[in-house]
């Protein structure tokens, strides 16, 4: 691979992917019956080139916005790159964007063009008020060439001018659901300084991967398409969302990589749990994952080679970034001989900081990997610098300039520390430190962690009042997280169907939490969240905004001293 200082577009990195690889599969589609579509390196060059020669034919010039609005497929990498072919900046919007703010996005960029996928997860654009704006379908630009292609229409393309470091590769913009969206414009240097990044850290190995994350998220594509072309990846998409037919593409593809938020780590935990409780074999599986956890990684795989089996037989590393990481979902794959690397970032500015297959130790993001800059401000907040932070917000000078120090550093609006060994952890977003009436600041993440560890899957931690803590806990469903080395007995989950055994659970979580905090941050009520799940964003992350403004309405309960105490059932 040449380094990345020396490519002057990500044009190269499928260019070079083609020339090393040639007929090794690329990309490939499962479709809800099984049936496997197949894209050599060679062949997705080869499409991309076509896209790019009818973007150009449906009006499109260099320096457009072209929306893309699709389900993943291998026709999708290929119109990413077909776009760069035709000067054209791509803007992915997320399927699980709400309509009103996909009009906003569409007005905001200014864009002349959309691209739709097919099948039942394609979204109507009718429902964003789109249904007369000018589009075309992913896959009919894939395909092969028509009459209306000329004789040299391939030698046409590869004359165009290339894209350039500095140039814009795409623009992503926040959801904007309750104000104006703002679009991140990354070039492609950044995006080529995120690939190094990658580079650096991730294990030279067969990188063999099924898609779990749409396309419109810059963590899929730094790794899943752009770092998975320079290493000769094989990447599976599946077109269907039962977690039947997703275990069997891991299985089939022999899975070795999977690039993942925590929120699927731990719904593919929870089957794994569920499969070995089917079996009646909870307590050995428990006794053995705390036997593993002292042993190398291979023995670990073959102590639990059945549960790999299901898996494919290949899976031995899971990258996880997003969100935060319960520490106990981290050492229950890796007790199992998964490793897990978490990485920190933002899509201003790309991977910031990650741990590696060698250093990869609970509750940290790891070390900042050169060539990317990270400092601390006198508040702690995370400042970024290096080649991966993006030039601005779209057409939004004076929101840019807020976003950054006089001297050019993009202000995350992260709070971090370091800790003894110099790995980054993580204390929350700046904006939701609650300030108590006599000055002390509170980080509502630090007392959610402390939840998670003594066994709430998840909670958001709200001021309803000044200096008033309470949690707000989600539903029951699978209230406890899976580290039975260090809860007792009683912290394991009750039984869903009595409200009583609920609350209890509850309220014993509520004070080992309290325990391990200072007097400050003790949480003095709780509710119960009466869905299944917090509200999110398209990325995944809790609507806080939303949970709060609920939790002043609703009647709390208190954290009790006698927790084994009969009581009400949990609010709902």
């Amino acid at each position: 691979m040449v380094p990345m200082d020396r490519l002057d577009s990500l044009l190269d990195i499928i260019d070079q992917g083609e020339s090393r690889y040639g007929d090794r599969f690329a990309y490939s589609m499962r479709g809800e019956k099984g049936a496997v579509e197949d894209w050599t390196y060679r062949e997705l060059n080869r499409r991309s080139r076509i896209i790019a020669w009818r973007l150009r034919q449906v009006g499109l010039e260099p320096g457009d916005r072209l929306l893309v609005w699709t389900p993943s497929s291998p026709a999708v990498p290929a119109l990413y790159f077909g776009a760069m072919r035709a000067g054209v900046a791509f803007v992915p919007l997320d399927l699980r964007m709400a309509p009103g703010a996909v009009e906003r996005i569409v007005a905001r960029a200014d864009a002349c063009h959309l691209v739709l996928g097919t099948g039942r997860d394609t979204p109507d654009p009718a429902d964003a008020r789109l249904e007369d704006f000018p589009y075309s379908v992913v896959e009919e630009l894939a395909a092969e060439p028509d009459e209306t292609f000329p004789a040299d229409w391939q030698e046409q393309v590869d004359s165009w001018p290339r894209p350039r470091g500095d140039d814009t590769a795409e623009i992503i913009f926040t959801s904007g659901t309750t104000g104006e969206p703002k679009g991140v414009v990354i070039s492609h240097a950044n995006l080529l300084g995120t690939v190094e990044v990658a580079h650096n850290v991730l294990p030279e190995q067969e990188h063999r991967a099924v898609s779990l994350l749409p396309l419109s998220h810059l963590l899929e594509q730094v790794t899943l398409v752009f770092y998975a072309m320079s290493v000769g990846a094989h990447v599976m998409y599946v077109r269907s969302h039962n977690p039947r037919v997703i275990f069997e593409a891991i299985r089939d593809h022999r899975t070795t990589t999977l690039v993942v938020v925590p929120q699927i780590m731990d719904l593919f935990w929870a089957a794994i749990e569920r499969e070995v409780a089917a079996r009646g074999r909870r307590a050995l599986f428990d006794h053995t994952r705390l036997l593993a956890r002292r042993l190398p990684y291979p023995v670990r795989r073959r102590l639990f080679a059945q549960v790999h089996n299901q898996l494919g037989g290949g899976l031995n590393l899971l990258v996880s970034a997003a969100a935060f990481l319960p520490p106990s979902l981290q050492q229950a794959w890796e007790d199992i001989g998964v490793v897990v690397m978490q990485g920190y970032g933002a899509t201003e500015c790309g991977v910031t900081s990650v741990t590696t297959r060698e250093d990869h130790g609970l509750g940290t993001v790891g070390r900042t990997i050169p060539p990317i800059q990270v400092k601390l401000a006198d508040d702690r907040e995370i400042l970024v610098s290096g080649p991966t932070v993006f030039s601005g917000y779209w057409r939004d000078p004076v929101t840019t300039a807020a976003a950054m120090t006089a001297d050019g550093w993009y202000k995350t609006g992260d709070i971090g520390r370091h800790d003894e060994d110099g790995h980054m952890v993580l204390m929350g977003r700046k904006k939701d430190i609650i300030v108590l009436p006599n000055g002390l600041n509170v980080y509502p993440e630090d007392i959610e962690n402390a939840l998670r560890t003594a066994g709430l899957r998840d909670a958001v931690v709200v001021e309803t009042m000044p200096g008033r803590i309470e949690a707000v806990v989600l539903a029951p469903g699978a209230p406890v997280l899976p580290q039975p080395d260090e809860l007792p007995d009683a912290t394991r989950a009750p039984d869903l169907d009595d409200p009583v055994a609920v609350r209890a659970a509850i309220d014993r979580a509520m004070k080992a939490a309290n325990r391990s905090l200072a007097v400050h941050q003790r949480i003095v009520s709780w509710r119960l969240w009466p869905d299944a799940d917090f509200p999110r964003t398209h990325t995944f992350k809790i609507q806080r905004d939303r949970v709060r403004a609920w939790a002043v309405t609703d009647e709390p309960l208190p954290v009790r001293e006698d927790a084994h105490s009969s009581g009400s059932t949990p609010a709902q």
